[in-house]
């Protein structure tokens, strides 16, 4: 080719020197080129100036021979320093050919590039912003660069760069965003430095608002959290920590929203330092939001309900979650419960029924607080007026959320203590919402009570009583005695209630004394449940059955409970089991200190309740002869208690059966029944009170027991040296038995109708036992 005449006005020695493969000659030529651009510069020769950098670039720098590209690169850097503040008018053209140099396979020709560049944009300063995000991408790339002199250099450029960002007011955010979004997923160490080098630069420009485009780079940024360089681990660390102080100073313009699942997702992570990170985040995003979070709470609770139950080890990690628990669980308020009607009031008006009139008021008191907690909100949330936006709460994700840990049995205690917490919150809070789900969490609630730990059958204990007294749970149309299951016979569930009837079961609600709740539809319906879990789990009854009904004894009304599960045991078909819930019940009754009123009631049988109470209670204590012996006692029916003592003859006396009468003998003994025996003073008004005593001790073998009873009566007095001036006047104990109208001659037909029952079903199961051994033998 003709090289003078093709690449003029590039003189022919200039064009060889390019070439050459010395860098002290391609200088020399360097040097010719920026002394004819700057005449042409003086000439404003735009079209000269223009050919020569278009020769330097497809002749020279776009070259296949690699000489030919070094010199190309040193010439476009002369023609953009003889350009000087011009040079910002042929930036395109002087950068793209040093930029498509970047990917030379020669480390020497990258290193030349980078030299170019640096050299161009040091000449240009504030003009390459408009380049900045191609100047980035090679930039980025010449970051992960294997040669540690191109390394070097491109660091030079870089923080040229920087230099430039950081004193300019012109820099486009919106268009380098994309580009820092999609750098940021590199997985390559240096790339990853120098993303977050960018980072902490734009972070420190007070022109650049980078908060608002924070969405795009958390989940970017996270992920480099978790690089095994402890380096940039730590600058990761500090561009995190400067964003939340940014975030502290300025919530009303974050978008909180928009980042609650990016931290969901990484507060799940298995690397600590990105868990605890994005826990302290969460915790911050819930604080200030506030109710903006109710919609990620379901999320939210997956991320942190297992953190709970983490060890020593992460320590930090477990202390956050439970404040961003606690947090959250607070911004679920009574509101909550009543947004499906606010929503339909706005086309179909309704009057209020009893209930929701209750809540006006508490309604109307917090009505402002969360006016200004949701505005924040309003690409999350429906309108419900003019000046009112308000979050929803999702229920249905949350239960469940807390239904699938609840039923994963590999979570810890503390997890499940917080769940039942939630669950607790929940139900007072959102009581209508809550019991749409209540028969979908009732079996794994009820399956829970056999839970290892106190303190999780304890929370348990609680929700579950929530369910069963909260008056949402009534079922319309149906007295709080109602459950799910048909109840024949005469006896009905007593509820005490204050004036003695009550109208409706929105008025039940109301007039019903604090200490003796009304009981909806679920709790007849928990009481069958609970016999039924006993009855299948005899461990769960050993163990924990008094620990529980003591406990329910505290949450709920002893006198409802004492009087529904008597009235189930009294249609228990498995004879045995009713034997055995009889006597744990009634060890409950007459030791437990929780239960103290309810003795007194029944110790005095003043009230027609308290009689309705011990006839119920009587039936089913049948199914045990001692335990009514013992009821009688409580109860002062001593005569009665005689009679029973009487037919005892009739009994199959087993080895059993001593040992309960064993036990009630050192149960005489005890405070509780204090007042039976000081009423052996009164000999007189007390005759079947010492002839029950002593057909107890005709019952005993010479035993212990046979002793101490023995000692007892031998400490009554006589009766001649008792009698005082008042001794004629009839007792209050006799005024009280005539004045019961309790027909205990079919109370005592009843009780051997029962324990018949019992003699069959023990005869069944000796007959059966021995058709075994039988097919055993044979």
């Amino acid at each position: 080719m003709n090289a003078e005449r093709d690449l003029a006005p590039l003189a022919p020695s200039v064009v060889r020197a390019l070439n050459d493969k010395l860098y002290e000659k391609r200088k020399v030529a360097a040097l010719e080129i920026e002394k004819l651009v700057r005449e042409f510069v003086a000439q404003n020769n735009a079209s000269q100036i223009k050919h020569v950098i278009q020769i330097l670039s497809q002749e020279f720098a776009l070259s296949q021979h690699p000489h030919s590209r070094k010199g190309g690169l040193i010439g476009l850097a002369a023609c953009s320093i003889a350009l000087g503040k011009d040079s910002g008018l042929y930036l395109k053209e002087l950068i793209e050919p040093v930029l498509t140099c970047f990917n030379d396979a020669d480390s020497r020709l990258r290193y030349y590039a980078c030299e170019a560049l640096y050299n161009i944009v040091k000449v240009a300063r504030g003009s390459v912003l408009p380049h900045f995000n191609v100047l980035f991408d090679g930039l980025s790339k010449l970051a992960a660069d294997p040669d540690p002199n191109v390394k070097s250099g491109s660091e030079l450029l870089d923080r040229l760069l920087k230099d430039i960002v950081t004193e300019s007011n012109q820099f486009d955010l919106v268009g380098f965003i994309p580009l820092l979004r999609e750098r940021i997923y590199s997985n390559n160490q240096y790339a990853r430095q120098f993303i977050i080098s960018w980072i902490l630069v734009l972070e420190s420009v007070p022109d650049i608002n980078l908060l608002d485009y924070l969405p795009e780079i958390l989940d970017g940024l996270f992920q480099i959290l978790g690089d095994n360089s402890k380096e940039i681990r730590k600058m990761c660390e500090v561009a995190l920590g400067e964003f939340l102080k940014e975030i502290k100073k300025n919530p009303s313009s974050v978008k909180f929203a928009e980042m609650a699942n990016i931290l969901v997702i990484h507060c799940q992570a298995a690397d600590d330092l990105i868990q605890l990170t994005a826990m302290c985040w969460m915790r911050e995003f819930i604080q200030l939001a506030g109710r903006v979070m109710l919609p990620y709470s379901s999320g939210i609770l997956t991320a942190v309900l297992p953190c709970l139950s983490y060890d020593d080890r992460k320590k930090n990690i477990k202390e956050v979650a439970n404040v961003c628990n606690q947090s959250l669980m607070k911004l679920v308020i009574p509101e909550d419960d009543e947004m499906d009607e606010a929503k339909q009031s706005m086309t179909l008006p309704a009057e209020p029924t009893s209930e929701e009139s209750v809540s006006k008021p508490e309604t109307a008191s917090s009505g402002e607080s969360e006016l200004d907690i949701t505005a924040l909100n309003q690409p999350l949330s429906f309108p419900c007026s003019s000046e009112r936006i308000q979050v929803t709460l999702n229920l249905d994700g949350i239960v469940q959320v807390l239904d699938c840990h609840l039923h994963d049995t590999s979570i810890g205690m503390m997890t499940r203590i917080a769940v039942l917490k939630w669950l607790y919150h929940l139900y007072i809070k959102t009581p209508r919402k809550m019991f749409r789900h209540t028969d979908s969490l009732f079996p794994i609630l009820l399956r829970t009570l056999s839970d290892e730990s106190d303190e999780v059958i304890l929370k348990d204990l609680e929700v579950l009583a929530e369910i069963a007294s909260s008056p949402a749970g009534q079922t319309e149309g149906h007295g709080p005695s109602d459950g799910s299951d048909a109840r024949p016979g005469p006896v009905e569930l007593h509820v005490p209630a204050r004036a003695g009837q009550l109208s409706s079961s929105g008025m039940k609600a109301l007039e019903c004394s604090p200490s003796t709740p009304t009981m909806n539809s679920y709790f007849y319906k928990f009481m069958i449940n609970l016999l039924k879990r006993f009855s299948s789990e005899r461990k769960l009854l050993e163990t924990r059955g008094a620990f529980i009904i003591r406990q329910l004894c505290l949450l709920l009304n002893a006198e409802n409970i004492f009087h529904s599960m008597a009235d189930i045991l009294l249609r228990e078909e498995d004879l045995k089991f009713a034997s055995t819930m009889v006597h744990t019940l009634n060890t409950i009754l007459l030791t437990s200190s929780e239960l103290f009123q309810l003795r007194n009631q029944l110790k005095d049988l003043k009230t027609p309740e308290s009689r309705n109470l011990f006839c119920c209670l009587y039936r089913s204590w049948c199914h045990n002869p001692v335990t009514t012996v013992s009821l009688c006692f409580l109860t002062q029916n001593y005569k009665h208690a005689y009679d029973l003592i009487q037919k005892f003859g009739d009994l199959e006396v087993t080895v059993d059966f001593l040992t309960e009468v064993d036990k009630l003998v050192q149960l005489i003994e005890c405070p509780i029944f204090t007042y039976l025996r000081l009423q052996l003073l009164d000999v007189k008004n007390n005759p079947y009170l010492i002839k029950a005593l002593y057909g107890l001790l005709m019952l005993l073998p010479q035993s212990s027991a046979f002793q101490l009873l023995s000692h007892r009566l031998q400490c009554v007095p006589n009766p001649e040296l008792m009698q005082t001036a008042d001794s004629t006047k009839p007792s209050a104990g006799f005024k009280r038995m005539t004045a019961s109208n309790i027909d205990y001659t079919e109370l005592l037909q009843h009780f051997e109708k029962v324990q018949n029952k019992h003699l069959e079903a023990r005869h069944q199961r000796a007959g059966r036992a021995e058709q075994l051994d039988r097919r055993v033998i044979l």
